[in-house]
């Protein structure tokens, strides 16, 4: 099986004890490793594949807790650098009554941000079926040019190119910033995956569909967009599938998202998917691939922290997965 590689921000979760009340009023919080491109690379590895993430942490103990988290769950972090220029990212959450989170970061300037493009080399993507990025990072700091450059060499690798724009508005100077970078880089994407609250922002349209052709009309070859309690759809230029969301009792929110795209990406490198295969899958492929991807998502929202499960637990949980 081939490489899922993602590139992004690492940083330290301190998710809060307690739920249902505002990040002000938190009094207690855990230490969990963080950042939604390494979400993804540990669901990938968690289920049987394999998959390495390219970013910095700093030369701190937080730094070190992430490459001992990541390397205990498969992950391979040959390319993640250490520097000394910054301290590695944090984000504090909070979680009201039914999850959802609000996030506090700091990261002024964070160590993932000083990754440069020199940094990027071809054989990081020896054997790469996928690219997976994020827009936390897209941001004017040496980082985005990394970006690039990643995209550039995983296309000539003849790599998928994954996109979850991922959006958190309160790290960009303004909302239009934001917005312009995730459109500068989508046009690169074959695959894009946006939250249902993200469409609008991303695309000007509140239309699911409308918005689904606009990213497809821009080169993507596929678009997954996940909906919370109701349910995901996957959209290509011919054909449509959807899955019902699993009702489980909803611990914490966070990383549902990075394990939905984290086992989707997992089953299309497992079926030796290529892009222009992305543009060819069925209507009841599409709907396959949802359905796996929901039950995985449903075992990550029912405990705190973005916990990634493995292929048995998945299996114990739904046997029919």
């Amino acid at each position: 099986m081939k490489q899922v590689v993602a590139i992004g921000e690492l940083l330290i979760d301190f998710v809060p004890q307690q739920k249902g009340c505002s990040l002000d009023e938190v009094t207690h919080f855990e230490r969990v490793m963080g950042g939604a491109p390494a979400n993804v690379a540990v669901a990938v590895a968690r289920l049987g594949g394999r998959a390495a993430m390219i970013s910095q942490v700093g030369e701190d103990a937080f730094g070190t807790h992430i490459l001992k988290v990541l390397r205990a769950y498969g992950v391979d972090t040959t390319h993640v650098f250490r520097t000394g220029r910054a301290n590695t990212g944090l984000a504090f959450v909070s979680l009201d009554e039914t999850g959802n989170r609000e996030f506090s970061f700091f990261r002024n300037p964070s160590a993932d941000l000083f990754l440069d493009g020199e940094q990027i080399t071809g054989d990081m993507f020896d054997g790469c079926a996928a690219l997976h990025f994020c827009s936390v990072d897209l941001v004017d700091w040496p980082v985005k040019a990394a970006h690039r450059r990643a995209i550039e060499l995983a296309r000539r690798a003849g790599a998928i190119i994954s996109f979850d724009p991922n959006v958190r508005l309160p790290l960009w100077d303004s909302p239009e910033a934001c917005r312009a970078a995730i459109r500068e880089f989508a046009p690169a994407a074959d695959l894009i995956k946006l939250s249902d609250d993200e469409v609008e922002f991303v695309t000007g349209s509140a239309d699911e569909r409308e918005a689904a052709q606009k990213l497809l009309e821009m080169g993507c070859s596929m678009v997954l967009i996940t909906r919370g309690l109701n349910g995901s759809a996957a959209y290509t230029s011919s054909a449509e599938g959807f899955a019902e969301t699993l009702r489980v009792p909803v611990t914490d929110t966070t990383g549902a998202g990075d394990s939905f795209i984290g086992s989707l990406l997992y089953q299309l490198v497992r079926d030796e998917m290529t892009r222009d295969g992305l543009a060819a899958l069925t209507g009841q492929q599409l709907t396959d691939y949802l359905a796996f991807s929901a039950r995985y998502a449903a075992l990550t929202v029912q405990r705190k922290g973005a916990v990634m499960s493995t292929m048995d637990e998945l299996k114990q949980a739904y046997p029919e997965a």
